[in-house]
């Protein structure tokens, strides 16, 4: 099963990085260039525990669906997606946050499996792996963009952080 490691430092509250991560809208502004949005479930705001979400988005040229859940849930600390239908055999994704004097460590891990046997093992090396990679990149670059200046309160209520 592949897995996709990633560590994002943030100079932001620890609740602004933990919110702005299952914030269904940031979500679609960061996936912008593959069209991502959100057709059922939770789509808007931000999503919870056993709360889904489907998304649909466009990959390698193809219209995608996949919709996943919030399995585990410990505000401000960690959050679990995975996929419940997809094209995946399965996707399991682990959110942590730490805080130490003002910064926020975010890690992911991704953890997912495609169906197809060798010819999905052999697709994941060559492209799929390095493609979720940048996926994911591109994503933590905005949420810590979003989290370091004013624009988190564009999707973000910013009441609940005074």
């Amino acid at each position: 099963m592949p897995k996709i490691e990633l560590v994002t430092e943030i100079n932001a509250p620890i609740d602004i990085c933990f919110d702005l991560s299952r914030s269904i809208d940031l979500h679609q502004i960061s996936t912008a260039h593959t069209s991502e949005k959100a057709i059922s479930g939770v789509t808007s705001g931000l999503i919870g525990l056993n709360e889904h979400v489907t998304w649909q988005a466009i990959h390698f040229g193809l219209k995608q669906t996949l919709s996943s859940k919030i399995t585990a849930f410990e505000r401000p600390y960690y959050f679990v997606d995975e996929q419940i239908q997809g094209a995946f055999k399965s996707i399991y994704h682990t959110h942590k946050f730490e805080e130490v004097n003002g910064w926020v460590t975010m890690t992911d891990h991704f953890d997912f499996s495609t169906p197809c046997g060798i010819l999905g093992k052999l697709f994941n090396v060559l492209i799929l792996t390095s493609y979720l990679r940048k996926l994911l990149l591109k994503r933590n670059e905005i949420i810590k963009y979003y989290a370091e200046t004013d624009q988190w309160k564009l999707v973000l209520d910013e009441r609940k952080y005074r």
